[in-house]
């Protein structure tokens, strides 16, 4: 069974984003075993800048990068592709990679370097959408592609 880890910075706050975000987490666990992180948000402090949260965010979420992890970073400038084939990409790496990380930013993103130490930028829109919102958005597009890969109903 694939071993998926979502690492998101926070935790959702969103009473209805948080009960949709447990209800795709606990579908998802019927087709892969699945770590979900949380790692805690840098606070922004009077003169801090963008940068520095950034990449206090970042050591906080390397840290809980392993070596063999296939890292895919979520931001809106990455690859964008339809259901079918954000499944058939997850499919491939199924079977050539050991365990695949998704990496979901804060309020600011993610730092450049954490993307750019990324395997693969995925982009769920082009839209600007709110930290908590793509976490959300990211699991039912999980939950779809694995749908759409055991050929079941819910995609249509």
């Amino acid at each position: 069974m694939l071993k998926i880890r979502v690492i998101v910075v926070d935790r959702t706050r969103s009473p209805f984003l948080k009960q949709g975000e447990s209800f795709y987490l606990d579908r998802l666990r019927r087709y892969a075993r699945l770590e979900w992180v949380e790692v805690k948000p840098a606070k922004i402090r009077k003169g801090g800048t963008a940068d520095k949260v950034l990449a206090l965010e970042g050591t906080s979420i390397s840290k809980r990068l392993l070596p063999r992890d296939y890292i895919i970073a979520l931001d809106r400038a990455g690859k964008s592709y339809d259901s079918e084939g954000f499944a058939g990409r997850i499919q491939k790496l199924s079977i050539t990679q050991g365990r695949l990380t998704f990496v979901v930013g804060g309020p600011l993103g993610l730092s450049t370097e954490l993307l750019n130490g990324a395997n693969e930028i995925l982009s769920l829109s082009r839209f600007t959408l709110t930290h908590e919102m793509s976490r959300l958005l990211f699991l039912e597009q999980l939950y779809r592609a694995f749908t759409i890969i055991n050929n079941e109903k819910y995609h249509k």
